[in-house]
């Protein structure tokens, strides 16, 4: 009975001490935050948009679907023709610009969170393979790859969307598979690197396998730099998915994107602007921040910055 109860008390020790160390690197992480600025700015435009997107329903003053021909084209409620129940104004066909952008986010976060996971989770297992086997393998790779990143990126895009055709899992398919090159590039450099590294070369001197030098050694290092890209990578993916949109070639018109409702103001730009001015001012909040945020955690995973910086 005495050897259980000190098993339990060793049990409870040991979590306690995994609690409190994930609570100072939580405090740690914190204290990083707060003393960047731009990074501090950077999260808090990200989860706007993140929170825009969860709770659409109970934040949005309207059905973004809703057409009420009456107030079309009403101006912003600051205006001298505006109205306080229509914020941002309301566009050709009497819809809430207001609740289509907040809608909008939808689309968006889905597109850069799904392609980029698709990218990155393809992309760390491909380049994994080549830059640890190296040899005709990482030959056969590359060529790929460069094959792929030699084409002009977006003319890629829009000629693979226009052959699919329309859907947010068309789109999301798209910008995953198109992205994969670039992670597939970064993750191989890394690895070329750390696997030349001393901890390594320890590793297989005392007979580690394979399979525990990648998961226990490689892997840890590549999580950095990986999430760094990725949310890079996730900006562009927004930006990208709005041009298509624009273009028609996104989502259905029906579903409320940023990029739809680009394309429905341009017609009314020089008369009413507001129709094309807001979802691209939300394109360029979300990018803004997601940049920002990207820079800071650059910075923080990568402890030669922070030393630069202190």
């Amino acid at each position: 009975m005495a050897d259980t109860a000190d098993i339990k008390e060793t049990g409870l020790l040991v979590d306690q001490a995994a609690e409190t160390g994930f609570r100072s690197r939580l405090i740690y992480v914190g204290r990083l935050l707060w003393r960047d600025k731009t990074g501090l700015v950077g999260l808090i435009m990200f989860l706007i948009v993140v929170i825009s997107a969860v709770f659409a329903p109970v934040l949005a003053p309207y059905d973004p679907l809703r057409q009420d021909l009456r107030a079309a084209k009403q101006p912003p409620a600051w205006s001298e023709e505006g109205d306080i129940s229509h914020p941002l104004g309301t566009d050709n066909l009497g819809r809430d610009i207001l609740s289509r952008i907040i809608y909008g986010s939808r689309v968006s976060l889905t597109v850069g969170f799904f392609g980029v996971l698709i990218a990155c989770s393809l992309g760390l297992l491909i380049g994994l393979i080549a830059g640890y086997l190296g040899g005709r393998v990482d030959n056969v790779i590359m060529g790929l790859v460069n094959l792929i990143l030699a084409l002009p990126y977006l003319v890629f895009v829009v000629f693979i969307a226009a052959i699919l055709g329309q859907g947010l899992i068309i789109v999301i398919l798209i910008f995953g598979f198109t992205d994969i090159p670039i992670f597939v590039r970064i993750t191989r450099g890394e690895v070329l690197r750390i696997r030349e590294s001393g901890f390594v070369e320890a590793a297989l001197s005392i007979g580690s396998t394979r399979k525990r030098i990648i998961f226990n050694h490689i892997l840890p290092n590549l999580i950095g730099p990986l999430i760094t890209i990725a949310t890079f990578e996730m900006s562009a993916m927004i930006f990208y998915e709005a041009g298509l949109g624009f273009l028609g070639l996104s989502v259905p018109p029906s579903v409320p994107s940023w990029g739809n409702m680009l394309a429905t103001g341009r017609k009314y730009l020089t008369i009413y602007p507001w129709i094309a001015t807001f979802p691209g001012l939300a394109i360029v909040f979300t990018g803004l921040g997601m940049n920002l945020l990207g820079d800071w955690l650059r910075d923080v995973l990568d402890p030669r910055l922070r030393r630069m910086k202190k």
